[in-house]
């Protein structure tokens, strides 16, 4: 992977540390929700929530629109780019580790 696909990794792995975040991608990758509607199903203050939303919508892992009749209200929704970014990063290097667990079998079957 480049080194700009790995920092997005990076801060899709620290963004998804939280387990309240990972609930709230869970939920968003049910449908797009507002933030109110997010805060309620998953227990959090507003203010709790605003600062996840936060640091999802900089990882890039949300995207943020205002509908037209209301732009106090706050529509989030999930971007699957980052995902899929990760996806390739486990991949890859779930391919490393069977590689080498492979060639460690082989060392091991070997006799001297």
């Amino acid at each position: 992977m480049t080194e700009p696909a790995v920092a997005g990794v990076d801060g899709t792995l620290a963004a998804l540390a939280d387990p309240l975040r990972r609930r709230a991608v869970e939920l968003l990758a049910e449908r797009p929700r507002r933030a109110s509607e997010l805060a309620e199903a998953l227990g959090a203050t507003r203010s709790a929530m605003s600062k996840h939303l936060r640091v999802l919508r900089q990882s890039d892992l949300v995207t943020e629109r205002h509908p037209e009749f209301d732009a106090r209200v706050r529509i989030y929704a999930l971007r699957s780019a980052p995902i899929a970014e990760l996806r390739i990063w486990l991949d890859t290097a779930e391919r490393a580790w069977v590689e080498q667990l492979t060639a460690f079998a082989a060392h091991l079957g070997q006799e001297p």
